[in-house]
């Protein structure tokens, strides 16, 4: 029977604990779902083990085939530079798949509103309640057309309104958007962080959230996210997919 490959989960870091601590109850909950599958976890910079000592490690051991999964949002530079230079210095031995990052996808709305909802929402809500999608922001056009996009989507699932809002690179802030949402009439105003982990950028959504009337928790091991890196593994290891090194 041929070995799957290895997945290996590829974080940012962050000197905040919360953000390591958060990266690895998703794993362990994506290795819940998927029992048998081998998951590592590697970081670009701030915590070990680093996602090169990882993958060094795996070639020691005699390991072929890895995946490697950007545990990002949207493909901005980590996912279109930081994570391809570590895999093209990885040991010429693996056969490596990156994997597309996690956004957009159906599963992290969903995801996204378990979280409204563990916060205070009901469905009942939706149509009287103004959101404010909360990504960290970037300087790359790509990704913020993204996260408007992922807005528009989800006002027409019912809400009284959506707007995106940036905690750094874009504007408008998180603030602003509460304030938007208050003007447009919007009865109830809830910020919802389009982030994994807690952190130094999602500690500033928060702030910014202090005049709405419900701040969600960040998406961090939600069984929504899991599934999603599950979709992308799956995905990466088709044969269609061109390895990279091989």
């Amino acid at each position: 029977m041929r070995t799957k490959p290895v997945l290996l989960v590829i974080a940012h870091g962050s000197r905040d604990a919360r953000h390591a601590a958060t990266v690895h109850a998703l794993v362990r909950r994506v290795r819940s779902l998927r029992p048998g599958l081998r998951v590592e976890t590697g970081f670009l910079d701030f915590n070990v083990p680093s996602a090169h000592g990882v993958l060094e490690s795996l070639a020691a051991e005699g390991v072929r085939d890895v995946v490697a999964l950007p545990l990002l949002l949207t493909r901005a530079f980590h996912a279109k530079a930081d994570i391809p230079a570590v895999l093209r210095d990885a040991p010429a031995r693996l056969r490596i798949r990156q994997a597309e990052v996690l956004g957009p996808s159906p599963l992290l709305l969903a995801a996204l509103e378990r979280r409204l909802h563990e916060a205070g929402l009901t469905p009942a809500d939706k149509p009287s309640t103004g959101v404010v999608l909360a990504s960290a922001g970037s300087s790359d056009p790509e990704a913020i057309a993204v996260i408007a996009d992922i807005a528009r989507k989800w006002r027409s699932t019912g809400w009284c309104a959506v707007r995106p809002a940036f905690a750094s690179a874009s504007l408008p802030r998180t603030e602003d958007a509460v304030r938007e949402l208050r003007e447009l009439g919007c009865a109830r105003v809830a910020v919802a962080p389009y982030v994994l982990a807690p952190g130094f950028l999602p500690d500033r959504i928060a702030r910014g959230a202090a005049q709405a009337d419900v701040l969600a928790d960040v998406l961090g091991p939600a069984p929504e996210v899991a599934r999603v890196l599950l979709e992308r593994y799956d995905a990466a290891r088709t044969p269609a997919l061109t390895a990279l090194g091989a």
